[in-house]
């Protein structure tokens, strides 16, 4: 019960920090042109983003809502089967960051209507993103390494188990 709560404390930590740097971005940045950290590269540019990642799907704040509830629904009956053992440490951390992310960007929707992203790479013309958005891309690049090259097959067997936390069940 304890690492269940750390995990959520965790959670709750990362999402201030998102909250905090968009609170920062809100008043810092809008209205400006911005903050150029290394010119021709990388600035801190104040952008409200009404869609979903490089802006699609503008405008469809209750639909993002609903995707992300069901997906937290989803990730969260995955994250209480995962083995409480040392190998499935970053599944667990996996977990805090998507959660995060997700949530981070969610609050922005419920309240303000759109996402806050103030992050730019100007150089390669990337689409301007925030640190939810930085939770989510390494949480999808930290699973992919962990599928091709450290977990094998059977130690995702806990996916296909009944019953809680991944106990067999079967008689």
């Amino acid at each position: 019960m304890k690492k269940q709560i750390r995990i959520y404390i965790y959670i709750i930590g990362l999402i201030l920090i998102d909250q905090l740097s968009k609170v920062w971005a809100l008043s810092a940045l809008r209205g400006t042109e911005g903050i150029v950290v290394i010119p021709n590269v990388f600035e801190l540019s104040y952008l409200e983003n009404r869609g979903a990642a490089f802006g699609i799907l503008q405008d469809h704040q209750i639909f993002f809502v609903l995707i992300t509830v069901a997906a937290a629904v989803i990730l969260t009956w995955i994250y209480r089967r995962i083995p409480q053992t040392k190998k499935y440490i970053p599944l667990r951390i996996s977990y805090a960051l998507i959660m995060a992310g997700a949530f981070g960007n969610l609050i922005d929707r419920v309240f303000r209507g759109y996402v806050v992203d103030f992050f730019y790479f100007k150089w390669i013309d990337f689409p301007v993103f925030n640190v939810a958005d930085i939770y989510v891309t390494v949480t999808m690049i930290l699973l992919l390494i962990l599928i091709l090259f450290f977990y094998k097959e059977e130690d995702l067997d806990f996916l296909n188990r009944k019953g809680k936390h991944g106990r067999d069940n079967r008689n």
